[in-house]
């Protein structure tokens, strides 16, 4: 067996690599040991996923949305107790107390004499699109489209020596282009709530698929918690991608062709 990256020999390896982080709530997508080499899974772990996890805008997602990290502790995050005092603020899941402020003693001397006081937490702001974002989807790309052909050995093989996926291979693994763009928007809000096979309200984490153009490209369509992510696999090019939302009316590939009927969603800015 050859490592889906670094096409070294894998067959000792060991390691199952979650294709979403599991900080991120994923233990349903994952590859078995050898698809990726222990080595590139160490890496990918520290050098791709956890910059990701720690981008401002995904650790407010995962502050909001309470989601826990392998060791079961959600990130904290930085405001401002009006006027201008610093403070963090931690969240503590399970808990009579939705979150704990941390402030120096001035601030507390200065709600004490009001009697109140307002917590200013930073704006989401927009998501770069940035070496960062880009080697994270690059990765989750190779690595879905593996999780397809897991039971086609010579499927995986295929994969694996296939010429055309070397550059976001490489872009994945050494962050060979710095300018690879990706298009990023909003399909549906972070608290949108769906319905279960069981009836129960659920809020949909993550889901991804792989979109095919009628011009022969290929893209990975990653939405968190209704925050899409889209990277182009045969190359640093995103127009197509554009092209086709504009030929489907704006809607998610991730719907296109399913249950859209009370799914609109507008063409971002």
């Amino acid at each position: 067996m050859q490592c889906l990256f670094c096409k070294q020999d894998s067959s000792g390896s060991r390691s199952i690599e979650h294709i979403i982080p599991e900080s991120l709530g994923n233990t349903k997508y994952k590859l078995p040991p050898g698809v990726v080499c222990d080595k590139c899974n160490n890496y990918f772990s520290r050098k791709v996923e956890k910059p990701f996890l720690e981008l401002g805008a995904i650790l407010q997602l995962r502050f909001q949305q309470e989601i826990p990290s392998k060791r079961g502790k959600v990130p904290s995050i930085q405001g401002i107790l009006a006027p201008n005092f610093p403070a963090v603020v931690h969240r503590v899941p399970k808990s009579y107390f939705t979150a704990l402020v941390q402030v120096e003693p001035e601030a507390i001397k200065h709600i004490s004499r009001l009697n109140k006081g307002r917590l200013i937490f930073p704006a989401t702001g927009p998501y770069p699109s940035n070496l960062i974002l880009s080697r994270f989807l690059a990765k989750v790309a190779l690595e879905a489209m593996g999780d397809r052909l897991i039971a086609y050995p010579e499927g995986l093989k295929y994969l694996v020596n296939e010429t055309q996926l070397d550059p976001i291979r490489n872009h994945a693994r050494r962050g060979e282009i710095q300018n690879w763009p990706i298009h990023i928007r909003r399909i549906y809000d972070a608290d949108q709530k769906w319905i279960d096979e069981k009836g129960s309200e659920v809020k949909m984490v993550h889901e991804f698929d792989i979109l095919w153009t009628p011009w022969n490209e290929w893209f990975l369509v990653l939405a968190i918690y209704g925050l899409e992510l889209v990277i182009n696999y045969g190359g640093p090019e995103i127009d197509g991608y554009k092209r086709w939302l504009s030929e489907n009316n704006h809607v998610s590939p991730l719907y296109n062709g399913k249950n859209v009927a009370s799914f609109p969603i507008k063409a971002s800015s």
